[in-house]
């Protein structure tokens, strides 16, 4: 009786959502949206978590996500689109109808190229180091596809060859496609991908914890990690799409990304070892750090103004005596802190003094350098 109850209590296979838009005020409100939003903000809040945890500045990530989300939005719709123009472009077909972004189709190709296009236009304004900023979001980004399958789900939508496993897919008639109206459950392709990119989110989190990946390779470990499990599920599933030499063109994708994530992490372990310092400079909201002298700590900015540098000693007493002559010849360059006149005994003096010391700090304030 117990095993009875068990059969009709535990179906064998996952059963279809029973609808995926409720309307409220007339308004549809639509679950593959509700679960693109999700998963943006579940994203973008693990991100957070890592780029503070490094010590960059929240305000600063929220600046650049600003300019990553809608682009990256735009991007997977422009990729869908255009890798699948065939459902859009043609005869008895509505153009239109590629606008409507609520009906399905983002390819994560485009939403990560051109999310990383937006964020990388802002860190150039912002002066912050772009990779940082993709090795801190890069697990935020797999988290946010698991919701984002989840919404595949809800709309009966690329799912893979049938099966009469206890975990197929139920998909209704009218969601089956050509060929396929006698067959009921399918390989739940959306949940091997949540699940895999659970696993994704895992592995970058455990690896960047022991070796402190930077310079980009948190985020090449992102990608080679979820390319490698797209590869494999993408040839599961049986909605029509673009072939190559007999491969689905997102497994060619998958497969190129793959090697070139590979590359660069290797490249970036090699040129750029151990990991970026974000917690001082703009990255953490500050100016950035300067020396005594007025010049950026790290050394790497130039004088201004064909000032000569203060690390060459010959240039310095060069600078002394210049402005020794100057400050006896122009009471309009005198450097001196008497308040005499010029050609007086304070203007005299002060060239000896000058000659004396070699100290040009207080000749030429363009040493020093102003900084932007």
């Amino acid at each position: 009786m117990s095993s009875l109850i068990a059969a009709v209590m535990v179906p064998e296979f996952i059963p279809s959502p029973s609808q995926g838009v409720w309307h409220v005020l007339g308004l549809p409100i639509r679950a593959y949206a509700l679960c693109i939003l999700a998963g943006i903000f579940a994203g973008y809040w693990l991100g957070r978590r890592r780029w503070i945890a490094r010590g960059g500045s929240a305000p600063v990530l929220a600046d650049i996500m600003f300019w990553a989300i809608p682009f990256g939005l735009v991007g997977a719709r422009i990729y869908h689109v255009v890798t699948d123009n065939e459902l859009y472009f043609g005869d008895g077909r509505n153009p239109i109808d590629a606008l409507k972004i609520w009906h399905g189709g983002l390819g994560i190709w485009g939403a990560v190229g051109f999310g990383a296009l937006g964020a990388w236009i802002a860190c150039r304004r912002a002066k912050v180091p772009f990779l940082a900023v993709a090795d801190a979001i890069a697990p935020g980004i797999a988290l946010a596809q698991i919701f984002g399958r989840f919404g595949n789900y809800f709309n009966q939508e690329l799912f893979g060859r049938p099966t009469t496993k206890p975990w197929g897919l139920e998909i209704s008639p009218e969601h089956r496609p050509d060929g396929y109206a006698n067959f009921a459950t399918f390989q739940p392709t959306f949940l091997y991908e949540a699940v895999w990119n659970l696993g994704v989110v895992g592995l970058v989190l455990l690896a960047d914890r022991r070796f402190k990946l930077g310079h980009g390779r948190a985020f090449f470990l992102y990608v080679a990690g979820y390319t490698a499990g797209r590869a494999w599920i993408e040839n599961l599933r049986i909605d029509t799409v673009n072939h190559i030499f007999g491969l689905r063109l997102n497994v060619w994708t998958a497969l190129i990304l793959f090697v070139l994530a590979v590359a660069a992490f290797i490249l970036s372990a090699r040129k750029h070892p151990g990991q970026e310092d974000i917690s001082t400079g703009p990255a953490a909201g500050k100016p950035t750090p300067t020396s005594a002298d007025g010049t950026p700590a790290d050394g790497t900015a130039a004088p201004t103004d064909g000032a000569p540098s203060t690390d060459d000693p010959t240039a310095a007493d060069s600078t002394s005596d210049n402005a020794a002559s100057t400050t006896g010849n122009s009471p309009t360059t005198s450097t001196s802190a008497s308040a005499e006149p010029a050609g007086g005994p304070a203007a005299e003096a002060t060239p000896a003094r000058t000659a004396t010391t070699g100290d040009s700090s207080g000749v030429d304030t363009s040493a020093n350098g102003s900084r932007d």
